[in-house]
């Protein structure tokens, strides 16, 4: 288990939710817990839409100035050095969407290369039009490492067709998967998906999830 948390991907892989579970997994097993939203990208959908219940659960959320509203200012609260500094907590970090959203990360990379107990990991949903297969995967995953200035260390397989997504289409993903992990030299760090499907046994890592709505 590392400090600092990096979840990054393709626009639309998932992060988002992923991000939201796994820092309220941390707080459930009593770990001091930060989410920060850093997403300029998407000003729809954010960690920061899940507050309130992240908040009961004791995460603190360090989110946009201007999220869950109608302007979008790519300003980062300084709280989030605070985050990358600070050694008594477990810091989760919602990185926006594809090489544009990953510019933003790389102010705080200095900090979290020196400290260096992070993962940096690979959203990656094969039902998305851009990353179909291994090979595109792979191709988003170099252009987000140039432009952050750090290196992914683990995926997760998020594959998912929204709320239409069945047991069936989360098992077909397994192999494209797999062939990343291997072009890339990369763990499979966890198989995420809705926790209401039951996918099969070989599934790797299995991370049940709630899927994240927005409030109105």
């Amino acid at each position: 288990m590392k400090r600092v948390t990096l979840f990054c991907g393709h626009y639309g892989s998932g992060k988002t939710n992923i991000a939201v579970n796994y820092a309220l997994r941390l707080a459930r097993e009593g770990k001091k817990t930060a989410l920060a939203d850093i997403d300029i990208v998407n000003p729809y959908f954010r960690s920061a839409d899940s507050r309130a219940e992240l908040e009961e659960a004791g995460v603190e959320v360090v989110a946009l100035p201007f999220a869950n509203t109608n302007v979008d200012l790519p300003s980062l609260p300084p709280e989030i050095y605070g985050l990358v500094e600070r050694r008594d907590v477990y810091a989760v970090m919602d990185i926006g969407g594809d090489d544009r959203g990953a510019y933003a990360l790389g102010r705080y990379v200095p900090y979290i290369l020196e400290e260096n107990d992070y993962e940096m990991i690979f959203v990656v949903n094969f039902y998305r039009p851009l990353t179909p297969d291994a090979a595109s995967a792979l191709e988003v995953m170099r252009e987000i490492e140039g432009a952050c200035g750090i290196a992914f260390t683990a995926i997760v397989n998020n594959s998912n067709l929204g709320a239409e997504t069945s047991a069936a289409d989360v098992e077909a993903a397994f192999t494209k998967a797999d062939e990343l992990s291997r072009a890339a030299g990369l763990p499979v760090l966890f198989t995420s998906y809705d926790e209401r499907l039951d996918p099969a046994p070989e599934c790797v890592s299995p991370f049940p999830m709630k899927l994240q709505k927005k409030p109105f």
